[in-house]
């Protein structure tokens, strides 16, 4: 039996870097070559990266990419090779893929359903496709859908079905959250039950600003069950065998769903010789916390090397999110490339001078001591005046936060690292940091992560080689800025505050839709409050990698200036 070889080439794009984005490209068609693949599918906006934003505003731009498509496939002679990249047309401009063989771009699909909501902002640059398209190379026809179009029951998905193509390539820039592969392949097998087509599923990887993309490209049979899964939040070419037989459909709705283009009129490379079948099997699902943590160290490692930092450092305080900073920039860089400062103060205890040595230690990680108190004492004499007849206060507490930030930020300075910060998303979400002090810095690794998320990435990464001490995971949370502090006086405990928060900042529930046993109406209203009136300290903070269903930025965006109380 002749089998089509596809391959499915997840690749790490820099949005801009055209040059590189297509010789990747083409490595990746020279590779499959090799391995006697007959069509490869490269993510979404290959050439481009994703997503490019404003940079599609300008016109350079979009010139620039279609220069660089047409090298591209000047040099592809392997295998039929599909890759996206931003088309033109007097209307506008599209989100397309391109069908490449034999240095030529053969046919040009344009994404119909274009996505506008959460990280997606497509409406605001692209005009939707007008008509389904599906290729034809010898006796096997397929179709190409672009991420969101998989999506929809009665899209473009079903009228390339109904053509006639028995084999589906989605091409996609699917960013990462919790959970994500498991909704994709729940989409994918939906669309196969309604049409009894092959489904290929190939995903960009690598970190983009805020965004993660993690790969885990896959194919699914006419059944519905995964046959190959590629790796995890890295580079991969995934290949699977496919009989040619299982690909032909028969229909009489060809001429009124979607238009045919003839990519050959002969079959697939190898003509009607048998190819000698490889074995394969999906690559093992990661857990779900190890996937968080990897998905948290792709991104902090291409933040910094995509944007040409020298290293990093990172405010150590011996409690337990700057240890899981500190764990996941020395996993993503290299303990070279971290550095950590330890800032003690008249406030700081022994024991977290003990565990920040402890754990730079056992990280390998340079550290540096730069007490603050003589610098505190300085602030104090030079504002007594002002101050005088007024008790210290979360003034006091805020200055020392910011000599912190002061002092990271002229290493920064200094030596070119990039400032990490430290702030967790449950202390983001209710105000619990200093705006110039904690919150100073360049790239937030766990803005996006709930402070109980933390303990967890914190003992993964101890079951992998003990690096951080026990007493880290233990201890009460303080942020000693004052004598005897502990986070519980000023907040619910966190097991509590974060099945709040879930609530409000991801499933969008008011007051009346929240209900918790531990706590009143009226200390829930409290919380929800808090994050309302800490709008504006969001807005200032660095970017941080999206985890969850709904991050702050660029998924939740809510007025600083809200007079609205409704009911919460």
């Amino acid at each position: 039996m002749r089998m089509l070889r596809i391959g499915l080439a997840q690749i790490n794009a820099t949005v801009g870097d055209l040059g590189r984005n297509g010789e990747r490209i083409i490595e990746c068609a020279e590779k499959a070559s090799a391995m006697d693949v007959d069509i490869l599918a490269l993510p979404e906006l290959a050439i481009t990266g994703y997503p490019p934003e404003d940079l599609l505003l300008k016109k350079g731009f979009v010139d620039a990419n279609l220069e660089a498509l047409h090298v591209v496939a000047s040099r592809i002679k392997g295998p039929v090779t599909i890759a996206g990249f931003v088309d033109r047309s007097p209307s506008g401009i599209y989100n397309a893929a391109a069908v490449i063989h034999k240095g030529k771009v053969r046919g040009v699909y344009r994404k119909e359903l274009l996505p506008n909501y959460g990280v997606f902002d497509e409406k605001r640059y692209f005009i939707p496709g007008e008509r389904p398209v599906i290729f034809r190379l010898g006796e096997v026809v397929f179709g190409i859908g672009i991420c969101e179009d998989i999506w929809c029951r009665n899209g473009p998905i079903s009228a390339m079905a109904s053509s006639g193509a028995g084999l589906i390539f989605n091409i996609n820039a699917s960013p990462y959250h919790a959970g994500k592969i498991s909704m994709r392949e729940e989409v994918a097998r939906s669309r196969i039950k309604e049409h009894r087509v092959w489904l290929a599923y190939t995903n960009l990887v690598g970190g983009q600003d805020e965004l993660v993309f993690d790969g885990q490209s896959f194919v699914m049979d006419k059944k519905g069950s995964v046959v190959a899964r590629a790796e995890a939040f890295k580079e991969d070419l995934l290949t699977v065998d496919i009989p040619a037989r299982s690909l032909v459909k028969r229909t009489a709705a060809a001429a009124a769903a979607a238009r045919i283009v003839t990519v050959s009129a002969k079959p697939a490379r190898g003509g009607e010789k048998e190819k000698k079948r490889q074995a394969g099997a999906p690559a093992t699902r990661l857990g779900p916390v190890e996937e968080i943590y990897e998905a948290l160290k792709l991104g902090l490692h291409d933040y910094v090397v995509k944007n040409g930092f020298k290293g990093t450092v990172i405010g150590l305080s011996g409690g337990i999110d700057s240890a899981l900073v500190a764990a996941l920039a020395a996993d993503a860089l290299g303990k070279e490339n971290v550095v950590c400062v330890f800032m003690p103060s008249r406030y700081t205890s022994a024991e977290s001078r003990e565990d920040a040595e402890g754990l730079a230690k056992e990280l390998g990680t340079r550290i540096i001591e730069v007490p603050i108190d003589t610098v505190f004492a300085a602030y104090h004499d030079t504002m007594k005046g002002l101050f005088a007849g007024l008790k210290e206060d979360i003034t006091e507490e805020n200055i020392q936060a910011r000599i912190r930030g002061n002092i990271l930020m002229a290493l920064s300075n200094k030596f070119g690292w990039l400032v990490l910060t430290t702030g967790n998303k449950s202390e983001m979400s209710v105000g619990y940091a200093t705006l110039y002090g904690d919150m100073a810095g360049g790239f937030a690794v766990i803005k996006d992560v709930p402070k109980t998320l933390v303990y967890k990435l914190c003992g993964f990464r101890n079951s992998l080689g003990h690096v951080i001490p026990d007493r880290i995971l233990t201890k009460e949370p303080t942020a000693e800025l004052k004598p005897d502090q502990l986070d519980r006086d000023t907040l619910p405990p966190y097991d509590i505050l974060d099945r709040v928060l879930r609530h409000y900042v991801e499933e969008d529930r008011d007051l009346a839709g929240i209900e918790h046993p531990h706590m009143t109406k009226k200390e829930i209203a409290r919380v929800l409050r808090m994050v309302d009136l800490s709008e504006y300290k969001r807005r200032q903070s660095p970017p941080g990698i999206k985890i969850t269903p709904r991050s702050f930025g660029r998924d939740r965006r809510m007025p600083i200036t809200n007079k609205y109380k409704g009911s919460q």
